[in-house]
C-alpha cells in the first residue's frame, strides 16, 4: 500500500454519476488524498481491487446500488484484500445496517451529510489503521445495543438481508438468482421465508417495512407504492 510520502489512493464507489463526481471534486483538492478509482457497482469496485488492488488505500463505499450492493462487496473485499480500508458512506444513520456493515469488515461509517472536514478525517483515521464513526451513527449503535431495542431486521441472516435489499430495489427472482448465483428456487424459498419472518403478505409491504427500518433509501423503491 502506499507509504507515508504518498498520496492515499482512494476508490469511489456510488452507482449514481454525480454523486461519484461531487465526492472526486471534493476530494481533489485535499492535500495527500488522491481518487484513483470511480466504480458504479459492487462488482466493478471488486474488479478495480482485482486489477489495481495496489494504488487502492482507502474504499468510500454506497449501500443500495444495483447487483450485490455495497453490503456483499464490503465483505469480499474485506476477506480478499485486508489491507484496503472500507468506509461506509450513505443516507442511512439508523436501522441495522451500521452494525452490520462494521461487522462486516467496514472500518468507518458515514452518511452522506457528513461534510467533507469529517470525510477526509475519516479516511486518514482508516488509512493509519484506525476507525472512524460519525457521531451520529455512534450515538445509534450505542443505542440499539440496549436492551429491547433489537428490531424485527435483526433477525434476519446476512443473506435474507441481502435478498430482502434485492427485492425492494425492485429485483426479480431471476436477476436475484443470477446476480447471487442462486437457482431461482432457492431465491423463491428465501421470499417465502422472509415473508413469514417480517409477518408480511407481499413484497409491497415487504417494502414499506424496509424502509421503514431504514435499510432502503426513499427513492430506491422500484416504484413500488
Amino acid at each position: 500500500m502506499t507509504d507515508k510520502a504518498s498520496k492515499i489512493g482512494v476508490m469511489i464507489v456510488d452507482d449514481h454519476d454525480l454523486v461519484r463526481r461531487g465526492f472526486a471534486s471534493l476530494l481533489s483538492s485535499q492535500e495527500g488524498i488522491e481518487v484513483v478509482a470511480e466504480a458504479n457497482s459492487g462488482e466493478a469496485a471488486i474488479e478495480h481491487c482485482r486489477n489495481n488492488g495496489k494504488k487502492i488505500d482507502v474504499i468510500l463505499m454506497d449501500v443500495n446500488m444495483p447487483g450485490i450492493g455495497g453490503m456483499e462487496a464490503t465483505q469480499r473485499i474485506s476477506a480478499q484484500w485486508p489491507d484496503i480500508g472500507i468506509i461506509i458512506i450513505t443516507v442511512h444513520a439508523d436501522g441495522p445496517l451500521p452494525r452490520r456493515l462494521l461487522k462486516g469488515g467496514a472500518k468507518g461509517y458515514l452518511t452522506k451529510g457528513n461534510d467533507v472536514t469529517e470525510m477526509v478525517e475519516a479516511i486518514r483515521d482508516v488509512h493509519s489503521g484506525g476507525r472512524y464513526i460519525a457521531k451520529d451513527i455512534a450515538q445509534q449503535l450505542a443505542l440499539s445495543m440496549l436492551p429491547g431495542q433489537d428490531s424485527i431486521i435483526d433477525s434476519l441472516s446476512k443473506r435474507e438481508l441481502q435478498i430482502l435489499m434485492m427485492i425492494a430495489q425492485a429485483h426479480k427472482n431471476n436477476e436475484i438468482a443470477e446476480t447471487l448465483n442462486l437457482s431461482p428456487k432457492t431465491v423463491s424459498t428465501y421470499r417465502k421465508r422472509l415473508h413469514e419472518k417480517l409477518d408480511v403478505s407481499n413484497d409491497i409491504e415487504m417494502l414499506h417495512l424496509a424502509m421503514k427500518h431504514g435499510i432502503l433509501d426513499d427513492d430506491l423503491s422500484g416504484g413500488q407504492q
